[in-house]
């Protein structure tokens, strides 16, 4: 008799558990993600709209007669286009893309478009990979986006090394959306790597900007690159909050609210300990950039507000049930919406009008509280017993001389893994493609798990 009276009761606390975790999920907001983070400064945001609009200009086919032109155009002058490659230059290997001299901003760069919904190329990228199959520093990668960002730097390391070499004060700036995000994500990592194949270039002259980032890299790994690799992501984007294989995403393309939700429910089963010690999980990269224009219960949008950090617990890892959670990944809404903010920032901000030296004093306590941020995170990782968190690496986000302490501080143990995390530029184009008889460079086929 009491197993029956039983029964009603467990099924009501079956439904209010449920009843509670539907309530909890619809009242997650994409402002929690980052309401703890502090606000962006218009000096470090500044390049964002102006990147999104050279990311847009790689759609065109010709740059002098644009079919169409977000408002102020795209700030490019096609003459200062180096090249641009198409579908049939990279033979599908990786998306379009072209490189730019931009003077006006003394900066390089190499911005690459985001999928292509009818190019099955652009889906044979994205379903190269399987969780754990490509090591690379010390952590995991997207296999298919380093191929591709293989395949890019194979092709322009020439370019890039002249261009470095004729502009020694410019930046070089890596950009992409969406695919192109994690191309560019990965592709800035290689260069990292192998500085040497860009006459040596100086670490600081180098970043990467990732529109709407694709999860590409492990945890470990988006930390100690924050110094060089930014992501950008609008209020409710979907892809950089879920760790679901990108195959599995768009095979279910016309199904994607389902797929969605069912990711939110096993989310609700995981433990957070269990997604930060699972070294396998890949992560927006780098330093995280918020754009948040929307409140829990009110309609419309509001003035948008940008929010930044190197968080390690808590990135990006729930999905936010929101009509705009897929309008929110699009490259036209990015641009708009950061050009915004980057106006209301320079409404309230009077730096424009301070002397020279107090700007220049400004950008340097900027970067010096960066650099705290980055070893506070890279701490945290630790703390938080992150796999490889402090793995062996002379491309951490410590400076030079914390770099040469860790390092000297290593075992003969310690030294024999940095030799085998690290992938010489040589090494890696081999591992990741063949030649043949006449010296055709092709992928190779898929490989096994390193």
């Amino acid at each position: 008799m009491s197993i029956i009276c039983g029964v009603p009761i467990l099924e009501c606390v079956y439904c209010l558990a449920c009843a509670r975790w539907a309530w909890k999920r619809c009242l997650l907001n994409a402002g929690h993600d980052s309401e703890t983070w502090g606000l962006a400064t218009p000096e470090e945001f500044e390049p964002v709209p102006r990147l999104c609009r050279y990311i847009l200009a790689v759609y065109e086919d010709d740059l002098r007669n644009p079919l169409w032109e977000p408002p102020g155009g795209y700030g490019i002058n096609p003459d200062w286009i180096i090249m641009k490659r198409s579908y049939k230059d990279t033979n599908g290997r990786a998306p379009p893309y072209f490189l730019y001299v931009d003077h006006n901003h003394a900066d390089i760069v190499l911005a690459i478009r985001g999928l292509n919904l009818a190019k099955e190329s652009d889906y044979a990228v994205l379903l190269d990979n399987k969780l754990g199959k490509r090591k690379l520093d010390g952590g995991y990668v997207h296999n298919g986006l380093l191929k591709a960002a293989g395949c890019v730097l194979n092709a322009e390391c020439d370019a890039l090394k002249e261009l470095v070499d004729k502009y020694p004060n410019y930046t070089v700036t890596f950009t992409g959306h969406s695919l192109g995000s994690g191309v560019a994500a990965l592709l800035t990592m290689v260069v990292l790597q192998n500085r040497e194949k860009l006459a040596n270039i100086n670490r600081k002259r180098i970043r990467c900007y990732a529109i709407a980032p694709a999860r590409c890299m492990s945890l470990n790994l988006a930390v100690r690159y924050a110094d060089v690799i930014n992501s950008v992501v609008l209020q409710d984007d979907f892809l950089p909050r879920t760790a679901t294989p990108l195959e599995d995403i768009f095979k279910s393309l016309f199904c994607l609210p389902c797929v969605l939700c069912l990711r939110c429910m096993k989310d609700t089963c995981t433990s957070e300990e269990k997604m930060l010690k699972d070294p396998r999980r890949l992560y927006a990269p780098g330093r995280l950039y918020h754009i948040v224009e929307r409140k829990p219960f009110r309609c419309g949008r509001f003035p948008p507000v940008v929010k930044t950090a190197v968080p390690v617990d808590g990135r990006f890892e729930h999905i936010v049930l929101s009509c705009n959670a897929t309008s929110d990944h699009a490259i036209i809404w990015i641009e708009k919406e950061a050009q915004r903010a980057l106006e209301l920032m320079l409404q309230e901000d009077h730096s424009m009008e301070i002397p020279p030296k107090q700007r220049m004093e400004r950008q340097e306590t900027l970067a010096r509280e960066h650099s705290e941020e980055y070893n506070a995170a890279l701490h945290r990782a630790v703390t938080l017993d992150v796999p490889h968190a402090i793995s062996p690496s002379q491309y951490g986000t410590f400076d030079e001389k914390k770099d040469h302490e860790n390092s000297s501080r290593g075992s003969s143990t310690g030294s024999s893994t940095k030799s085998k995390t690290r992938d010489n530029w040589d090494e890696l184009i081999e591992r990741l493609f063949e030649k043949d008889e006449s010296g055709h460079i092709s992928l190779k086929k898929p490989l096994a798990a390193d």
